[in-house]
This record gives structure tokens, C-alpha cells and sequence, in this order.
């Protein structure tokens, strides 16, 4: 049985004290969570890491948003894994539409981290998901199995078994409009099938997450399909309050 993940992107959200009085808050739901089972996380920015990590509790995954494949260099604006292990951070977003979008990240740029994260024992988060153009056209599914292919190209069954893979429609990030249950379940279980070819039984651990304008009201739906094994979370994941009606909303 794949447990359940809600892990919440904060974006480019919230100061370090903003971020702190966030980690305070959410504690006890944290503890609520875990105890039916499910696995919650957050990933602040960058500057916010250390004091969320420092503060919230230790049962809380919290990721970065992204990384550089590079140990060290000349690579400026930059963030390496080392630095993000430094301060106790084992998972990373990588692939986020936004970032293929506005920085010009490649499935393959991708694979270079993804391989770099799992050499250093660290947790992906990679993230597929078409354009509106794309989904109107009955692309989808083309669509993603490249990113799939390109961005876990040369992983082994067992390497693969840990990356996490988060399905975002691009026209449902930030729209407050979502694909349905149906649509959703419909290409991550078309996804699973993508996985299973490439890594066998292995694609059974692997969890896929949905994410495009998901919120308490419609949390619950999402969570009843059999291939949808949790969410990655933008706008609703900011406020304690609606972070906790998401964990509530997972539950039922």
C-alpha cells in the first residue's frame, strides 16, 4: 500500500518570519496526519528552509524547490545539494511548470538532478504536465510519457522506486480550474502504465501525486481514485487553517 503525501509548494511565498509562524502553527496537524497515516511536507524557499526545518515538526517532510546538479562552481544564483543537506533538507521539487516555463528547464536537465539527488540518498519530486493547447489537442498523454521517459531515462528499478512524481496540468496550476477526478485518475493511471514499462513491478511503490488548483473543497475526490496517491499543493497549502482542511480532507 502506497501511503498517502500532501506536500505543499509555497512558491515564491512568505518571508523567514512569515515562514516560522507557518511551522509553529502546524504542529499538532502535523502529528494528525501522521497518525492516519499519511505524510505531509512543505517547500519554502530557499532563505526559509533552515528556520522552517528548525521549527516545525520533525515528522514534516520539508523540500526545496530546486537544485543544482553541480557539487560546487561558478554557477551563479545557484543552490547545491550539499548546501540544502547542510541544513537537513532531503527532498526537492524539480520540473515544476513554472520552472520549465519561466527558467527554461528541460526533462533532461532534469534527469542530470534527479540522478544527482538519488547519488546523495535525497528524495524528487518530478513534475509532468501539458498545456492547455496540448490537452485540447488529446496530446496529454504523448505529452507526458516523454517527460516521463526523458526526465527518468537511466534510472535502475531501484533508484526509480524513489522519485516521486507529481502530474500537473498547466492550465489547472493557479486557474482555480482543476481537472476532474476522472481526468486526473485517467492520466496518472495511464503514468503507472508508462512506469511499469520502464521499471516493472516497481511502478506498484512509486507515488504520483496530482496537483492543479487543489483545495479542501475538492481534496476528498482526488484522494478516492486508486492511482492518485496524494497532492502537491500551491495556493491552499500557504494558510495553517487551509493546510489543515487538506490534511482533513485527505482523511476522509
Amino acid at each position: 500500500m502506497r501511503k498517502k503525501l500532501l506536500l505543499g509548494n509555497w512558491k515564491m511565498n512568505k518571508t523567514p518570519s512569515e515562514a516560522k509562524a507557518f511551522a509553529l502553527a502546524a504542529n499538532e496537524m502535523v502529528d494528525y496526519a501522521v497518525a492516519h497515516d499519511i505524510e505531509v511536507g512543505v517547500a519554502p524557499t530557499f532563505v526559509c528552509l533552515a528556520t522552517v526545518k528548525e521549527n516545525i515538526n520533525p515528522k514534516c517532510i520539508v523540500s526545496a524547490q530546486n537544485v543544482n546538479e553541480h557539487a560546487s562552481g561558478a554557477y551563479t544564483g545557484e543552490i547545491s545539494i550539499g548546501m540544502l543537506k547542510e541544513v537537513g533538507i532531503d527532498w526537492v521539487i524539480l520540473g515544476h511548470s513554472e520552472r520549465r516555463e519561466y527558467n527554461g528547464e528541460t526533462s533532461e536537465a532534469c534527469n542530470l538532478k534527479i540522478k544527482a539527488l538519488l547519488a546523495a540518498n535525497m528524495t524528487p519530486v518530478y513534475c509532468c504536465g501539458e498545456s492547455l493547447e496540448t490537452f485540447e489537442k488529446g496530446e496529454t498523454k504523448a505529452w507526458v510519457a516523454e517527460q516521463i521517459k526523458a526526465g527518468l531515462a537511466g534510472l535502475s528499478t531501484e533508484e526509480a522506486r524513489k522519485v516521486v512524481i507529481a502530474y500537473e496540468p498547466i492550465w489547472a496550476i493557479g486557474t482555480g480550474k482543476s481537472a476532474t477526478k476522472e481526468i486526473a485518475e485517467d492520466t496518472i493511471g495511464y503514468i503507472r502504465g508508462v512506469l511499469r514499462e520502464l521499471f516493472a513491478e516497481a511502478a506498484e511503490d512509486m507515488r504520483i501525486l496530482y496537483g492543479g488548483s487543489v483545495k479542501p473543497a475538492n481534496v476528498t475526490e482526488y484522494m478516492s481514485q486508486p492511482d492518485i496517491d496524494g497532492a502537491l499543493v500551491g495556493g491552499a497549502s500557504l494558510e495553517p487553517d487551509s493546510f489543515k482542511a487538506l490534511i482533513e480532507g485527505m482523511i476522509k
